[in-house]
């Protein structure tokens, strides 16, 4: 089989739809090595390479974007248009989008509702409100892939999409991702608090500021927030003991997540909460709200007011062995996911959207 999936994505430099496209892409590529996998976009995008990572497998390859000014028209006229230059068997749409025209088999991924949830999370979300509705009532994508079981009962429940052409599939942190040991040799840091992703409304960001300022009153703790940050995030003004990374390269995670005290994710919303599986992957415990239970499980430590936040932090700088428990449950929880496994059910998704195309 011949894939073709979207890369615009990947002009990203951070964030949750680029880490999925790349590891999917990867993983299928490194699972099914006698099939094509192939990324093309109408924009320049890099799939990158982690530090101490091999080389992309040779049936992973990129294509190419608009040939002339008509393919600029890009899920109109572009991308079906590469795709059969191609000889594409498949086009998934790891971004909420497919072709418009469903002249082959389409899988959309759609990551969570949040766009037309609250019109306060997204800025610059017009086009994806706008199109992936009308895509999902027309029926152009020919299966539906999401991050999470409640996702999926979210998007049958608003698209009204047929149950048996929705199925969810969760992600995993990358394998690169994983407990990184300080060494001796080098001066210990002061003990911190780890909040990872896109600065944005959605995230709580202030909200987990207040909440350690509480906890600082008692506890001599820094909060690091690292992550991209989206035009339309909140204000955070400059204070002792608030550090702002921004984004940190892929290289400096793993010891970020692996040296936190905790890891804090207040999030309101979430897909499925990636970044509380790749610190879960470094040992580190999770305090978080319930938005990200189907990723944190038993193992994550959930707050669902300011005033639980408060508290669950307070324990953990307070409780070395209350710490030392949830880290390990951090380590077996993790253990559960794996792009091999979320490679494996995204394949079987293919084969099903093959098998009803044109039925």
């Amino acid at each position: 089989m011949r894939v073709v999936l979207e890369a615009a994505s990947l002009s990203l430099s951070s964030g949750g739809l680029a880490r999925y496209t790349a590891e999917l892409a990867r993983a299928l590529a490194h699972q099914y090595p006698a099939d094509e996998f192939i990324l093309v976009s109408d924009q320049p995008f890099s799939l990158g390479r982690p530090a101490g990572q091999s080389l992309s497998p040779a049936n992973l390859h990129t294509g190419g974007g608009p040939h002339n000014w008509l393919e600029r028209r890009w899920w109109l006229w572009g991308l079906p248009s590469e795709a059969r230059r191609l000889g594409a068997d498949l086009i998934h749409g790891p971004d909420f989008a497919v072709p418009y025209l469903p002249l082959r088999p389409s899988v959309l991924t759609l990551h969570d509702l949040s766009p037309w949830l609250d019109a306060g999370w997204h800025h610059a979300a017009r086009r994806v409100k706008r199109r992936t509705p009308v895509l999902l009532k027309l029926k152009i994508p020919t299966m539906v892939i999401t991050v999470s079981e409640a996702v999926r009962r979210q998007a049958i429940a608003r698209f009204h999409i047929h149950p048996d052409a929705i199925v969810a599939i969760p992600l995993a942190a990358a394998p690169w991702i994983r407990v990184e040991r300080k060494p001796e040799s080098q001066p210990p840091m002061r003990p911190y608090f780890l909040f990872v992703g896109t600065i944005e409304p959605r995230k709580n960001v202030p909200a987990l500021v207040a909440a350690w300022r509480e906890v600082r009153r008692e506890c001599d703790i820094d909060l690091v927030l690292a992550g991209r940050r989206r035009a339309d995030a909140p204000p955070l003004p400059s204070e002792p003991g608030l550090r702002i990374l921004g984004e940190v390269p892929d290289s400096e995670l793993a010891a970020l997540y692996s040296g936190a005290l905790a890891f804090v994710f207040p999030s309101l919303y979430e897909g499925f909460g990636l970044p509380v599986l790749e610190a879960m992957q470094c040992g580190a415990c999770v305090i978080a709200s319930p938005a990200v239970r189907e990723a944190g499980g038993d193992a994550a430590v959930y707050a669902d007011t300011r005033a639980e936040l408060v508290k669950c932090m307070r324990i953990a700088a307070t409780q070395p062995q209350w710490l030392a428990e949830r880290r390990a449950l951090s380590l077996a929880r993790a253990q559960e996911f794996s792009w091999e496994r979320t490679a494996h059910r995204t394949y079987e998704v293919y084969l099903e959207a093959r098998r009803r195309f044109g039925r």
